[in-house]
């Protein structure tokens, strides 16, 4: 595992990362700008955001990494090597709508049959859980967002269909 984790820490962008975000660049008014979008870009594609790739987001943007770092620190959006994302990522709103209609009680179903907590990811590096404060769907409350596609009016038993797709061995 420390072994892993030193070389996801190492990983830095590759040369069609560094074009894609060198495009981004003329989007934005000014290099601070450009950081959010940067980092995201580069979570998106390495699943994780790296000392490294911190480094040369700066070295792009003509940042320090200190204030790269500054950015990506302040949201609990980014993941970092020693914690990667899961092969699919799973918001839980917790909206008042959704969780008047049940969505921190499935929060923590979806935990307890993974056998993780909210922002931890199966040890089998499947699915990582984290909870939104608000997915706008509240019309279709609860609900959650799964690989970027909104789930309506979840249930235990939809939860089950969901985990049995992913083939992930958690408590069950």
């Amino acid at each position: 595992m420390a072994n892993a984790v030193a070389e996801r820490a190492a990983r830095g962008l590759d040369d069609e990362l560094r074009r894609e975000l060198k495009r981004y660049l003329p989007r934005y008014e000014n290099a601070r700008a450009a950081v959010l979008p940067a980092l995201h870009l580069v979570h998106e594609k390495l699943g994780y955001v790296s000392p490294k790739a911190i480094e040369q987001i700066a070295e792009l943007l003509g940042l320090s990494p200190g204030e790269v770092h500054d950015t990506m620190s302040f949201y609990q959006f980014f993941h970092t090597p020693a914690d990667p994302l899961g092969e699919h990522r799973v918001f839980v709103c917790r909206s008042i709508a959704c969780s008047l209609r049940g969505g921190e009680n499935l929060l923590e179903y979806l935990c307890r049959q993974l056998g993780i907590r909210p922002g931890q990811t199966t040890p089998d590096g499947k699915v990582t859980v984290e909870f939104a404060e608000c997915l706008g769907a509240c019309d279709f409350a609860p609900s959650m967002l799964i690989d970027g596609v909104l789930h309506k009016d979840m249930t235990k038993e939809k939860i089950d269909d969901l985990i049995r797709s992913w083939a992930v061995r958690g408590s069950q």
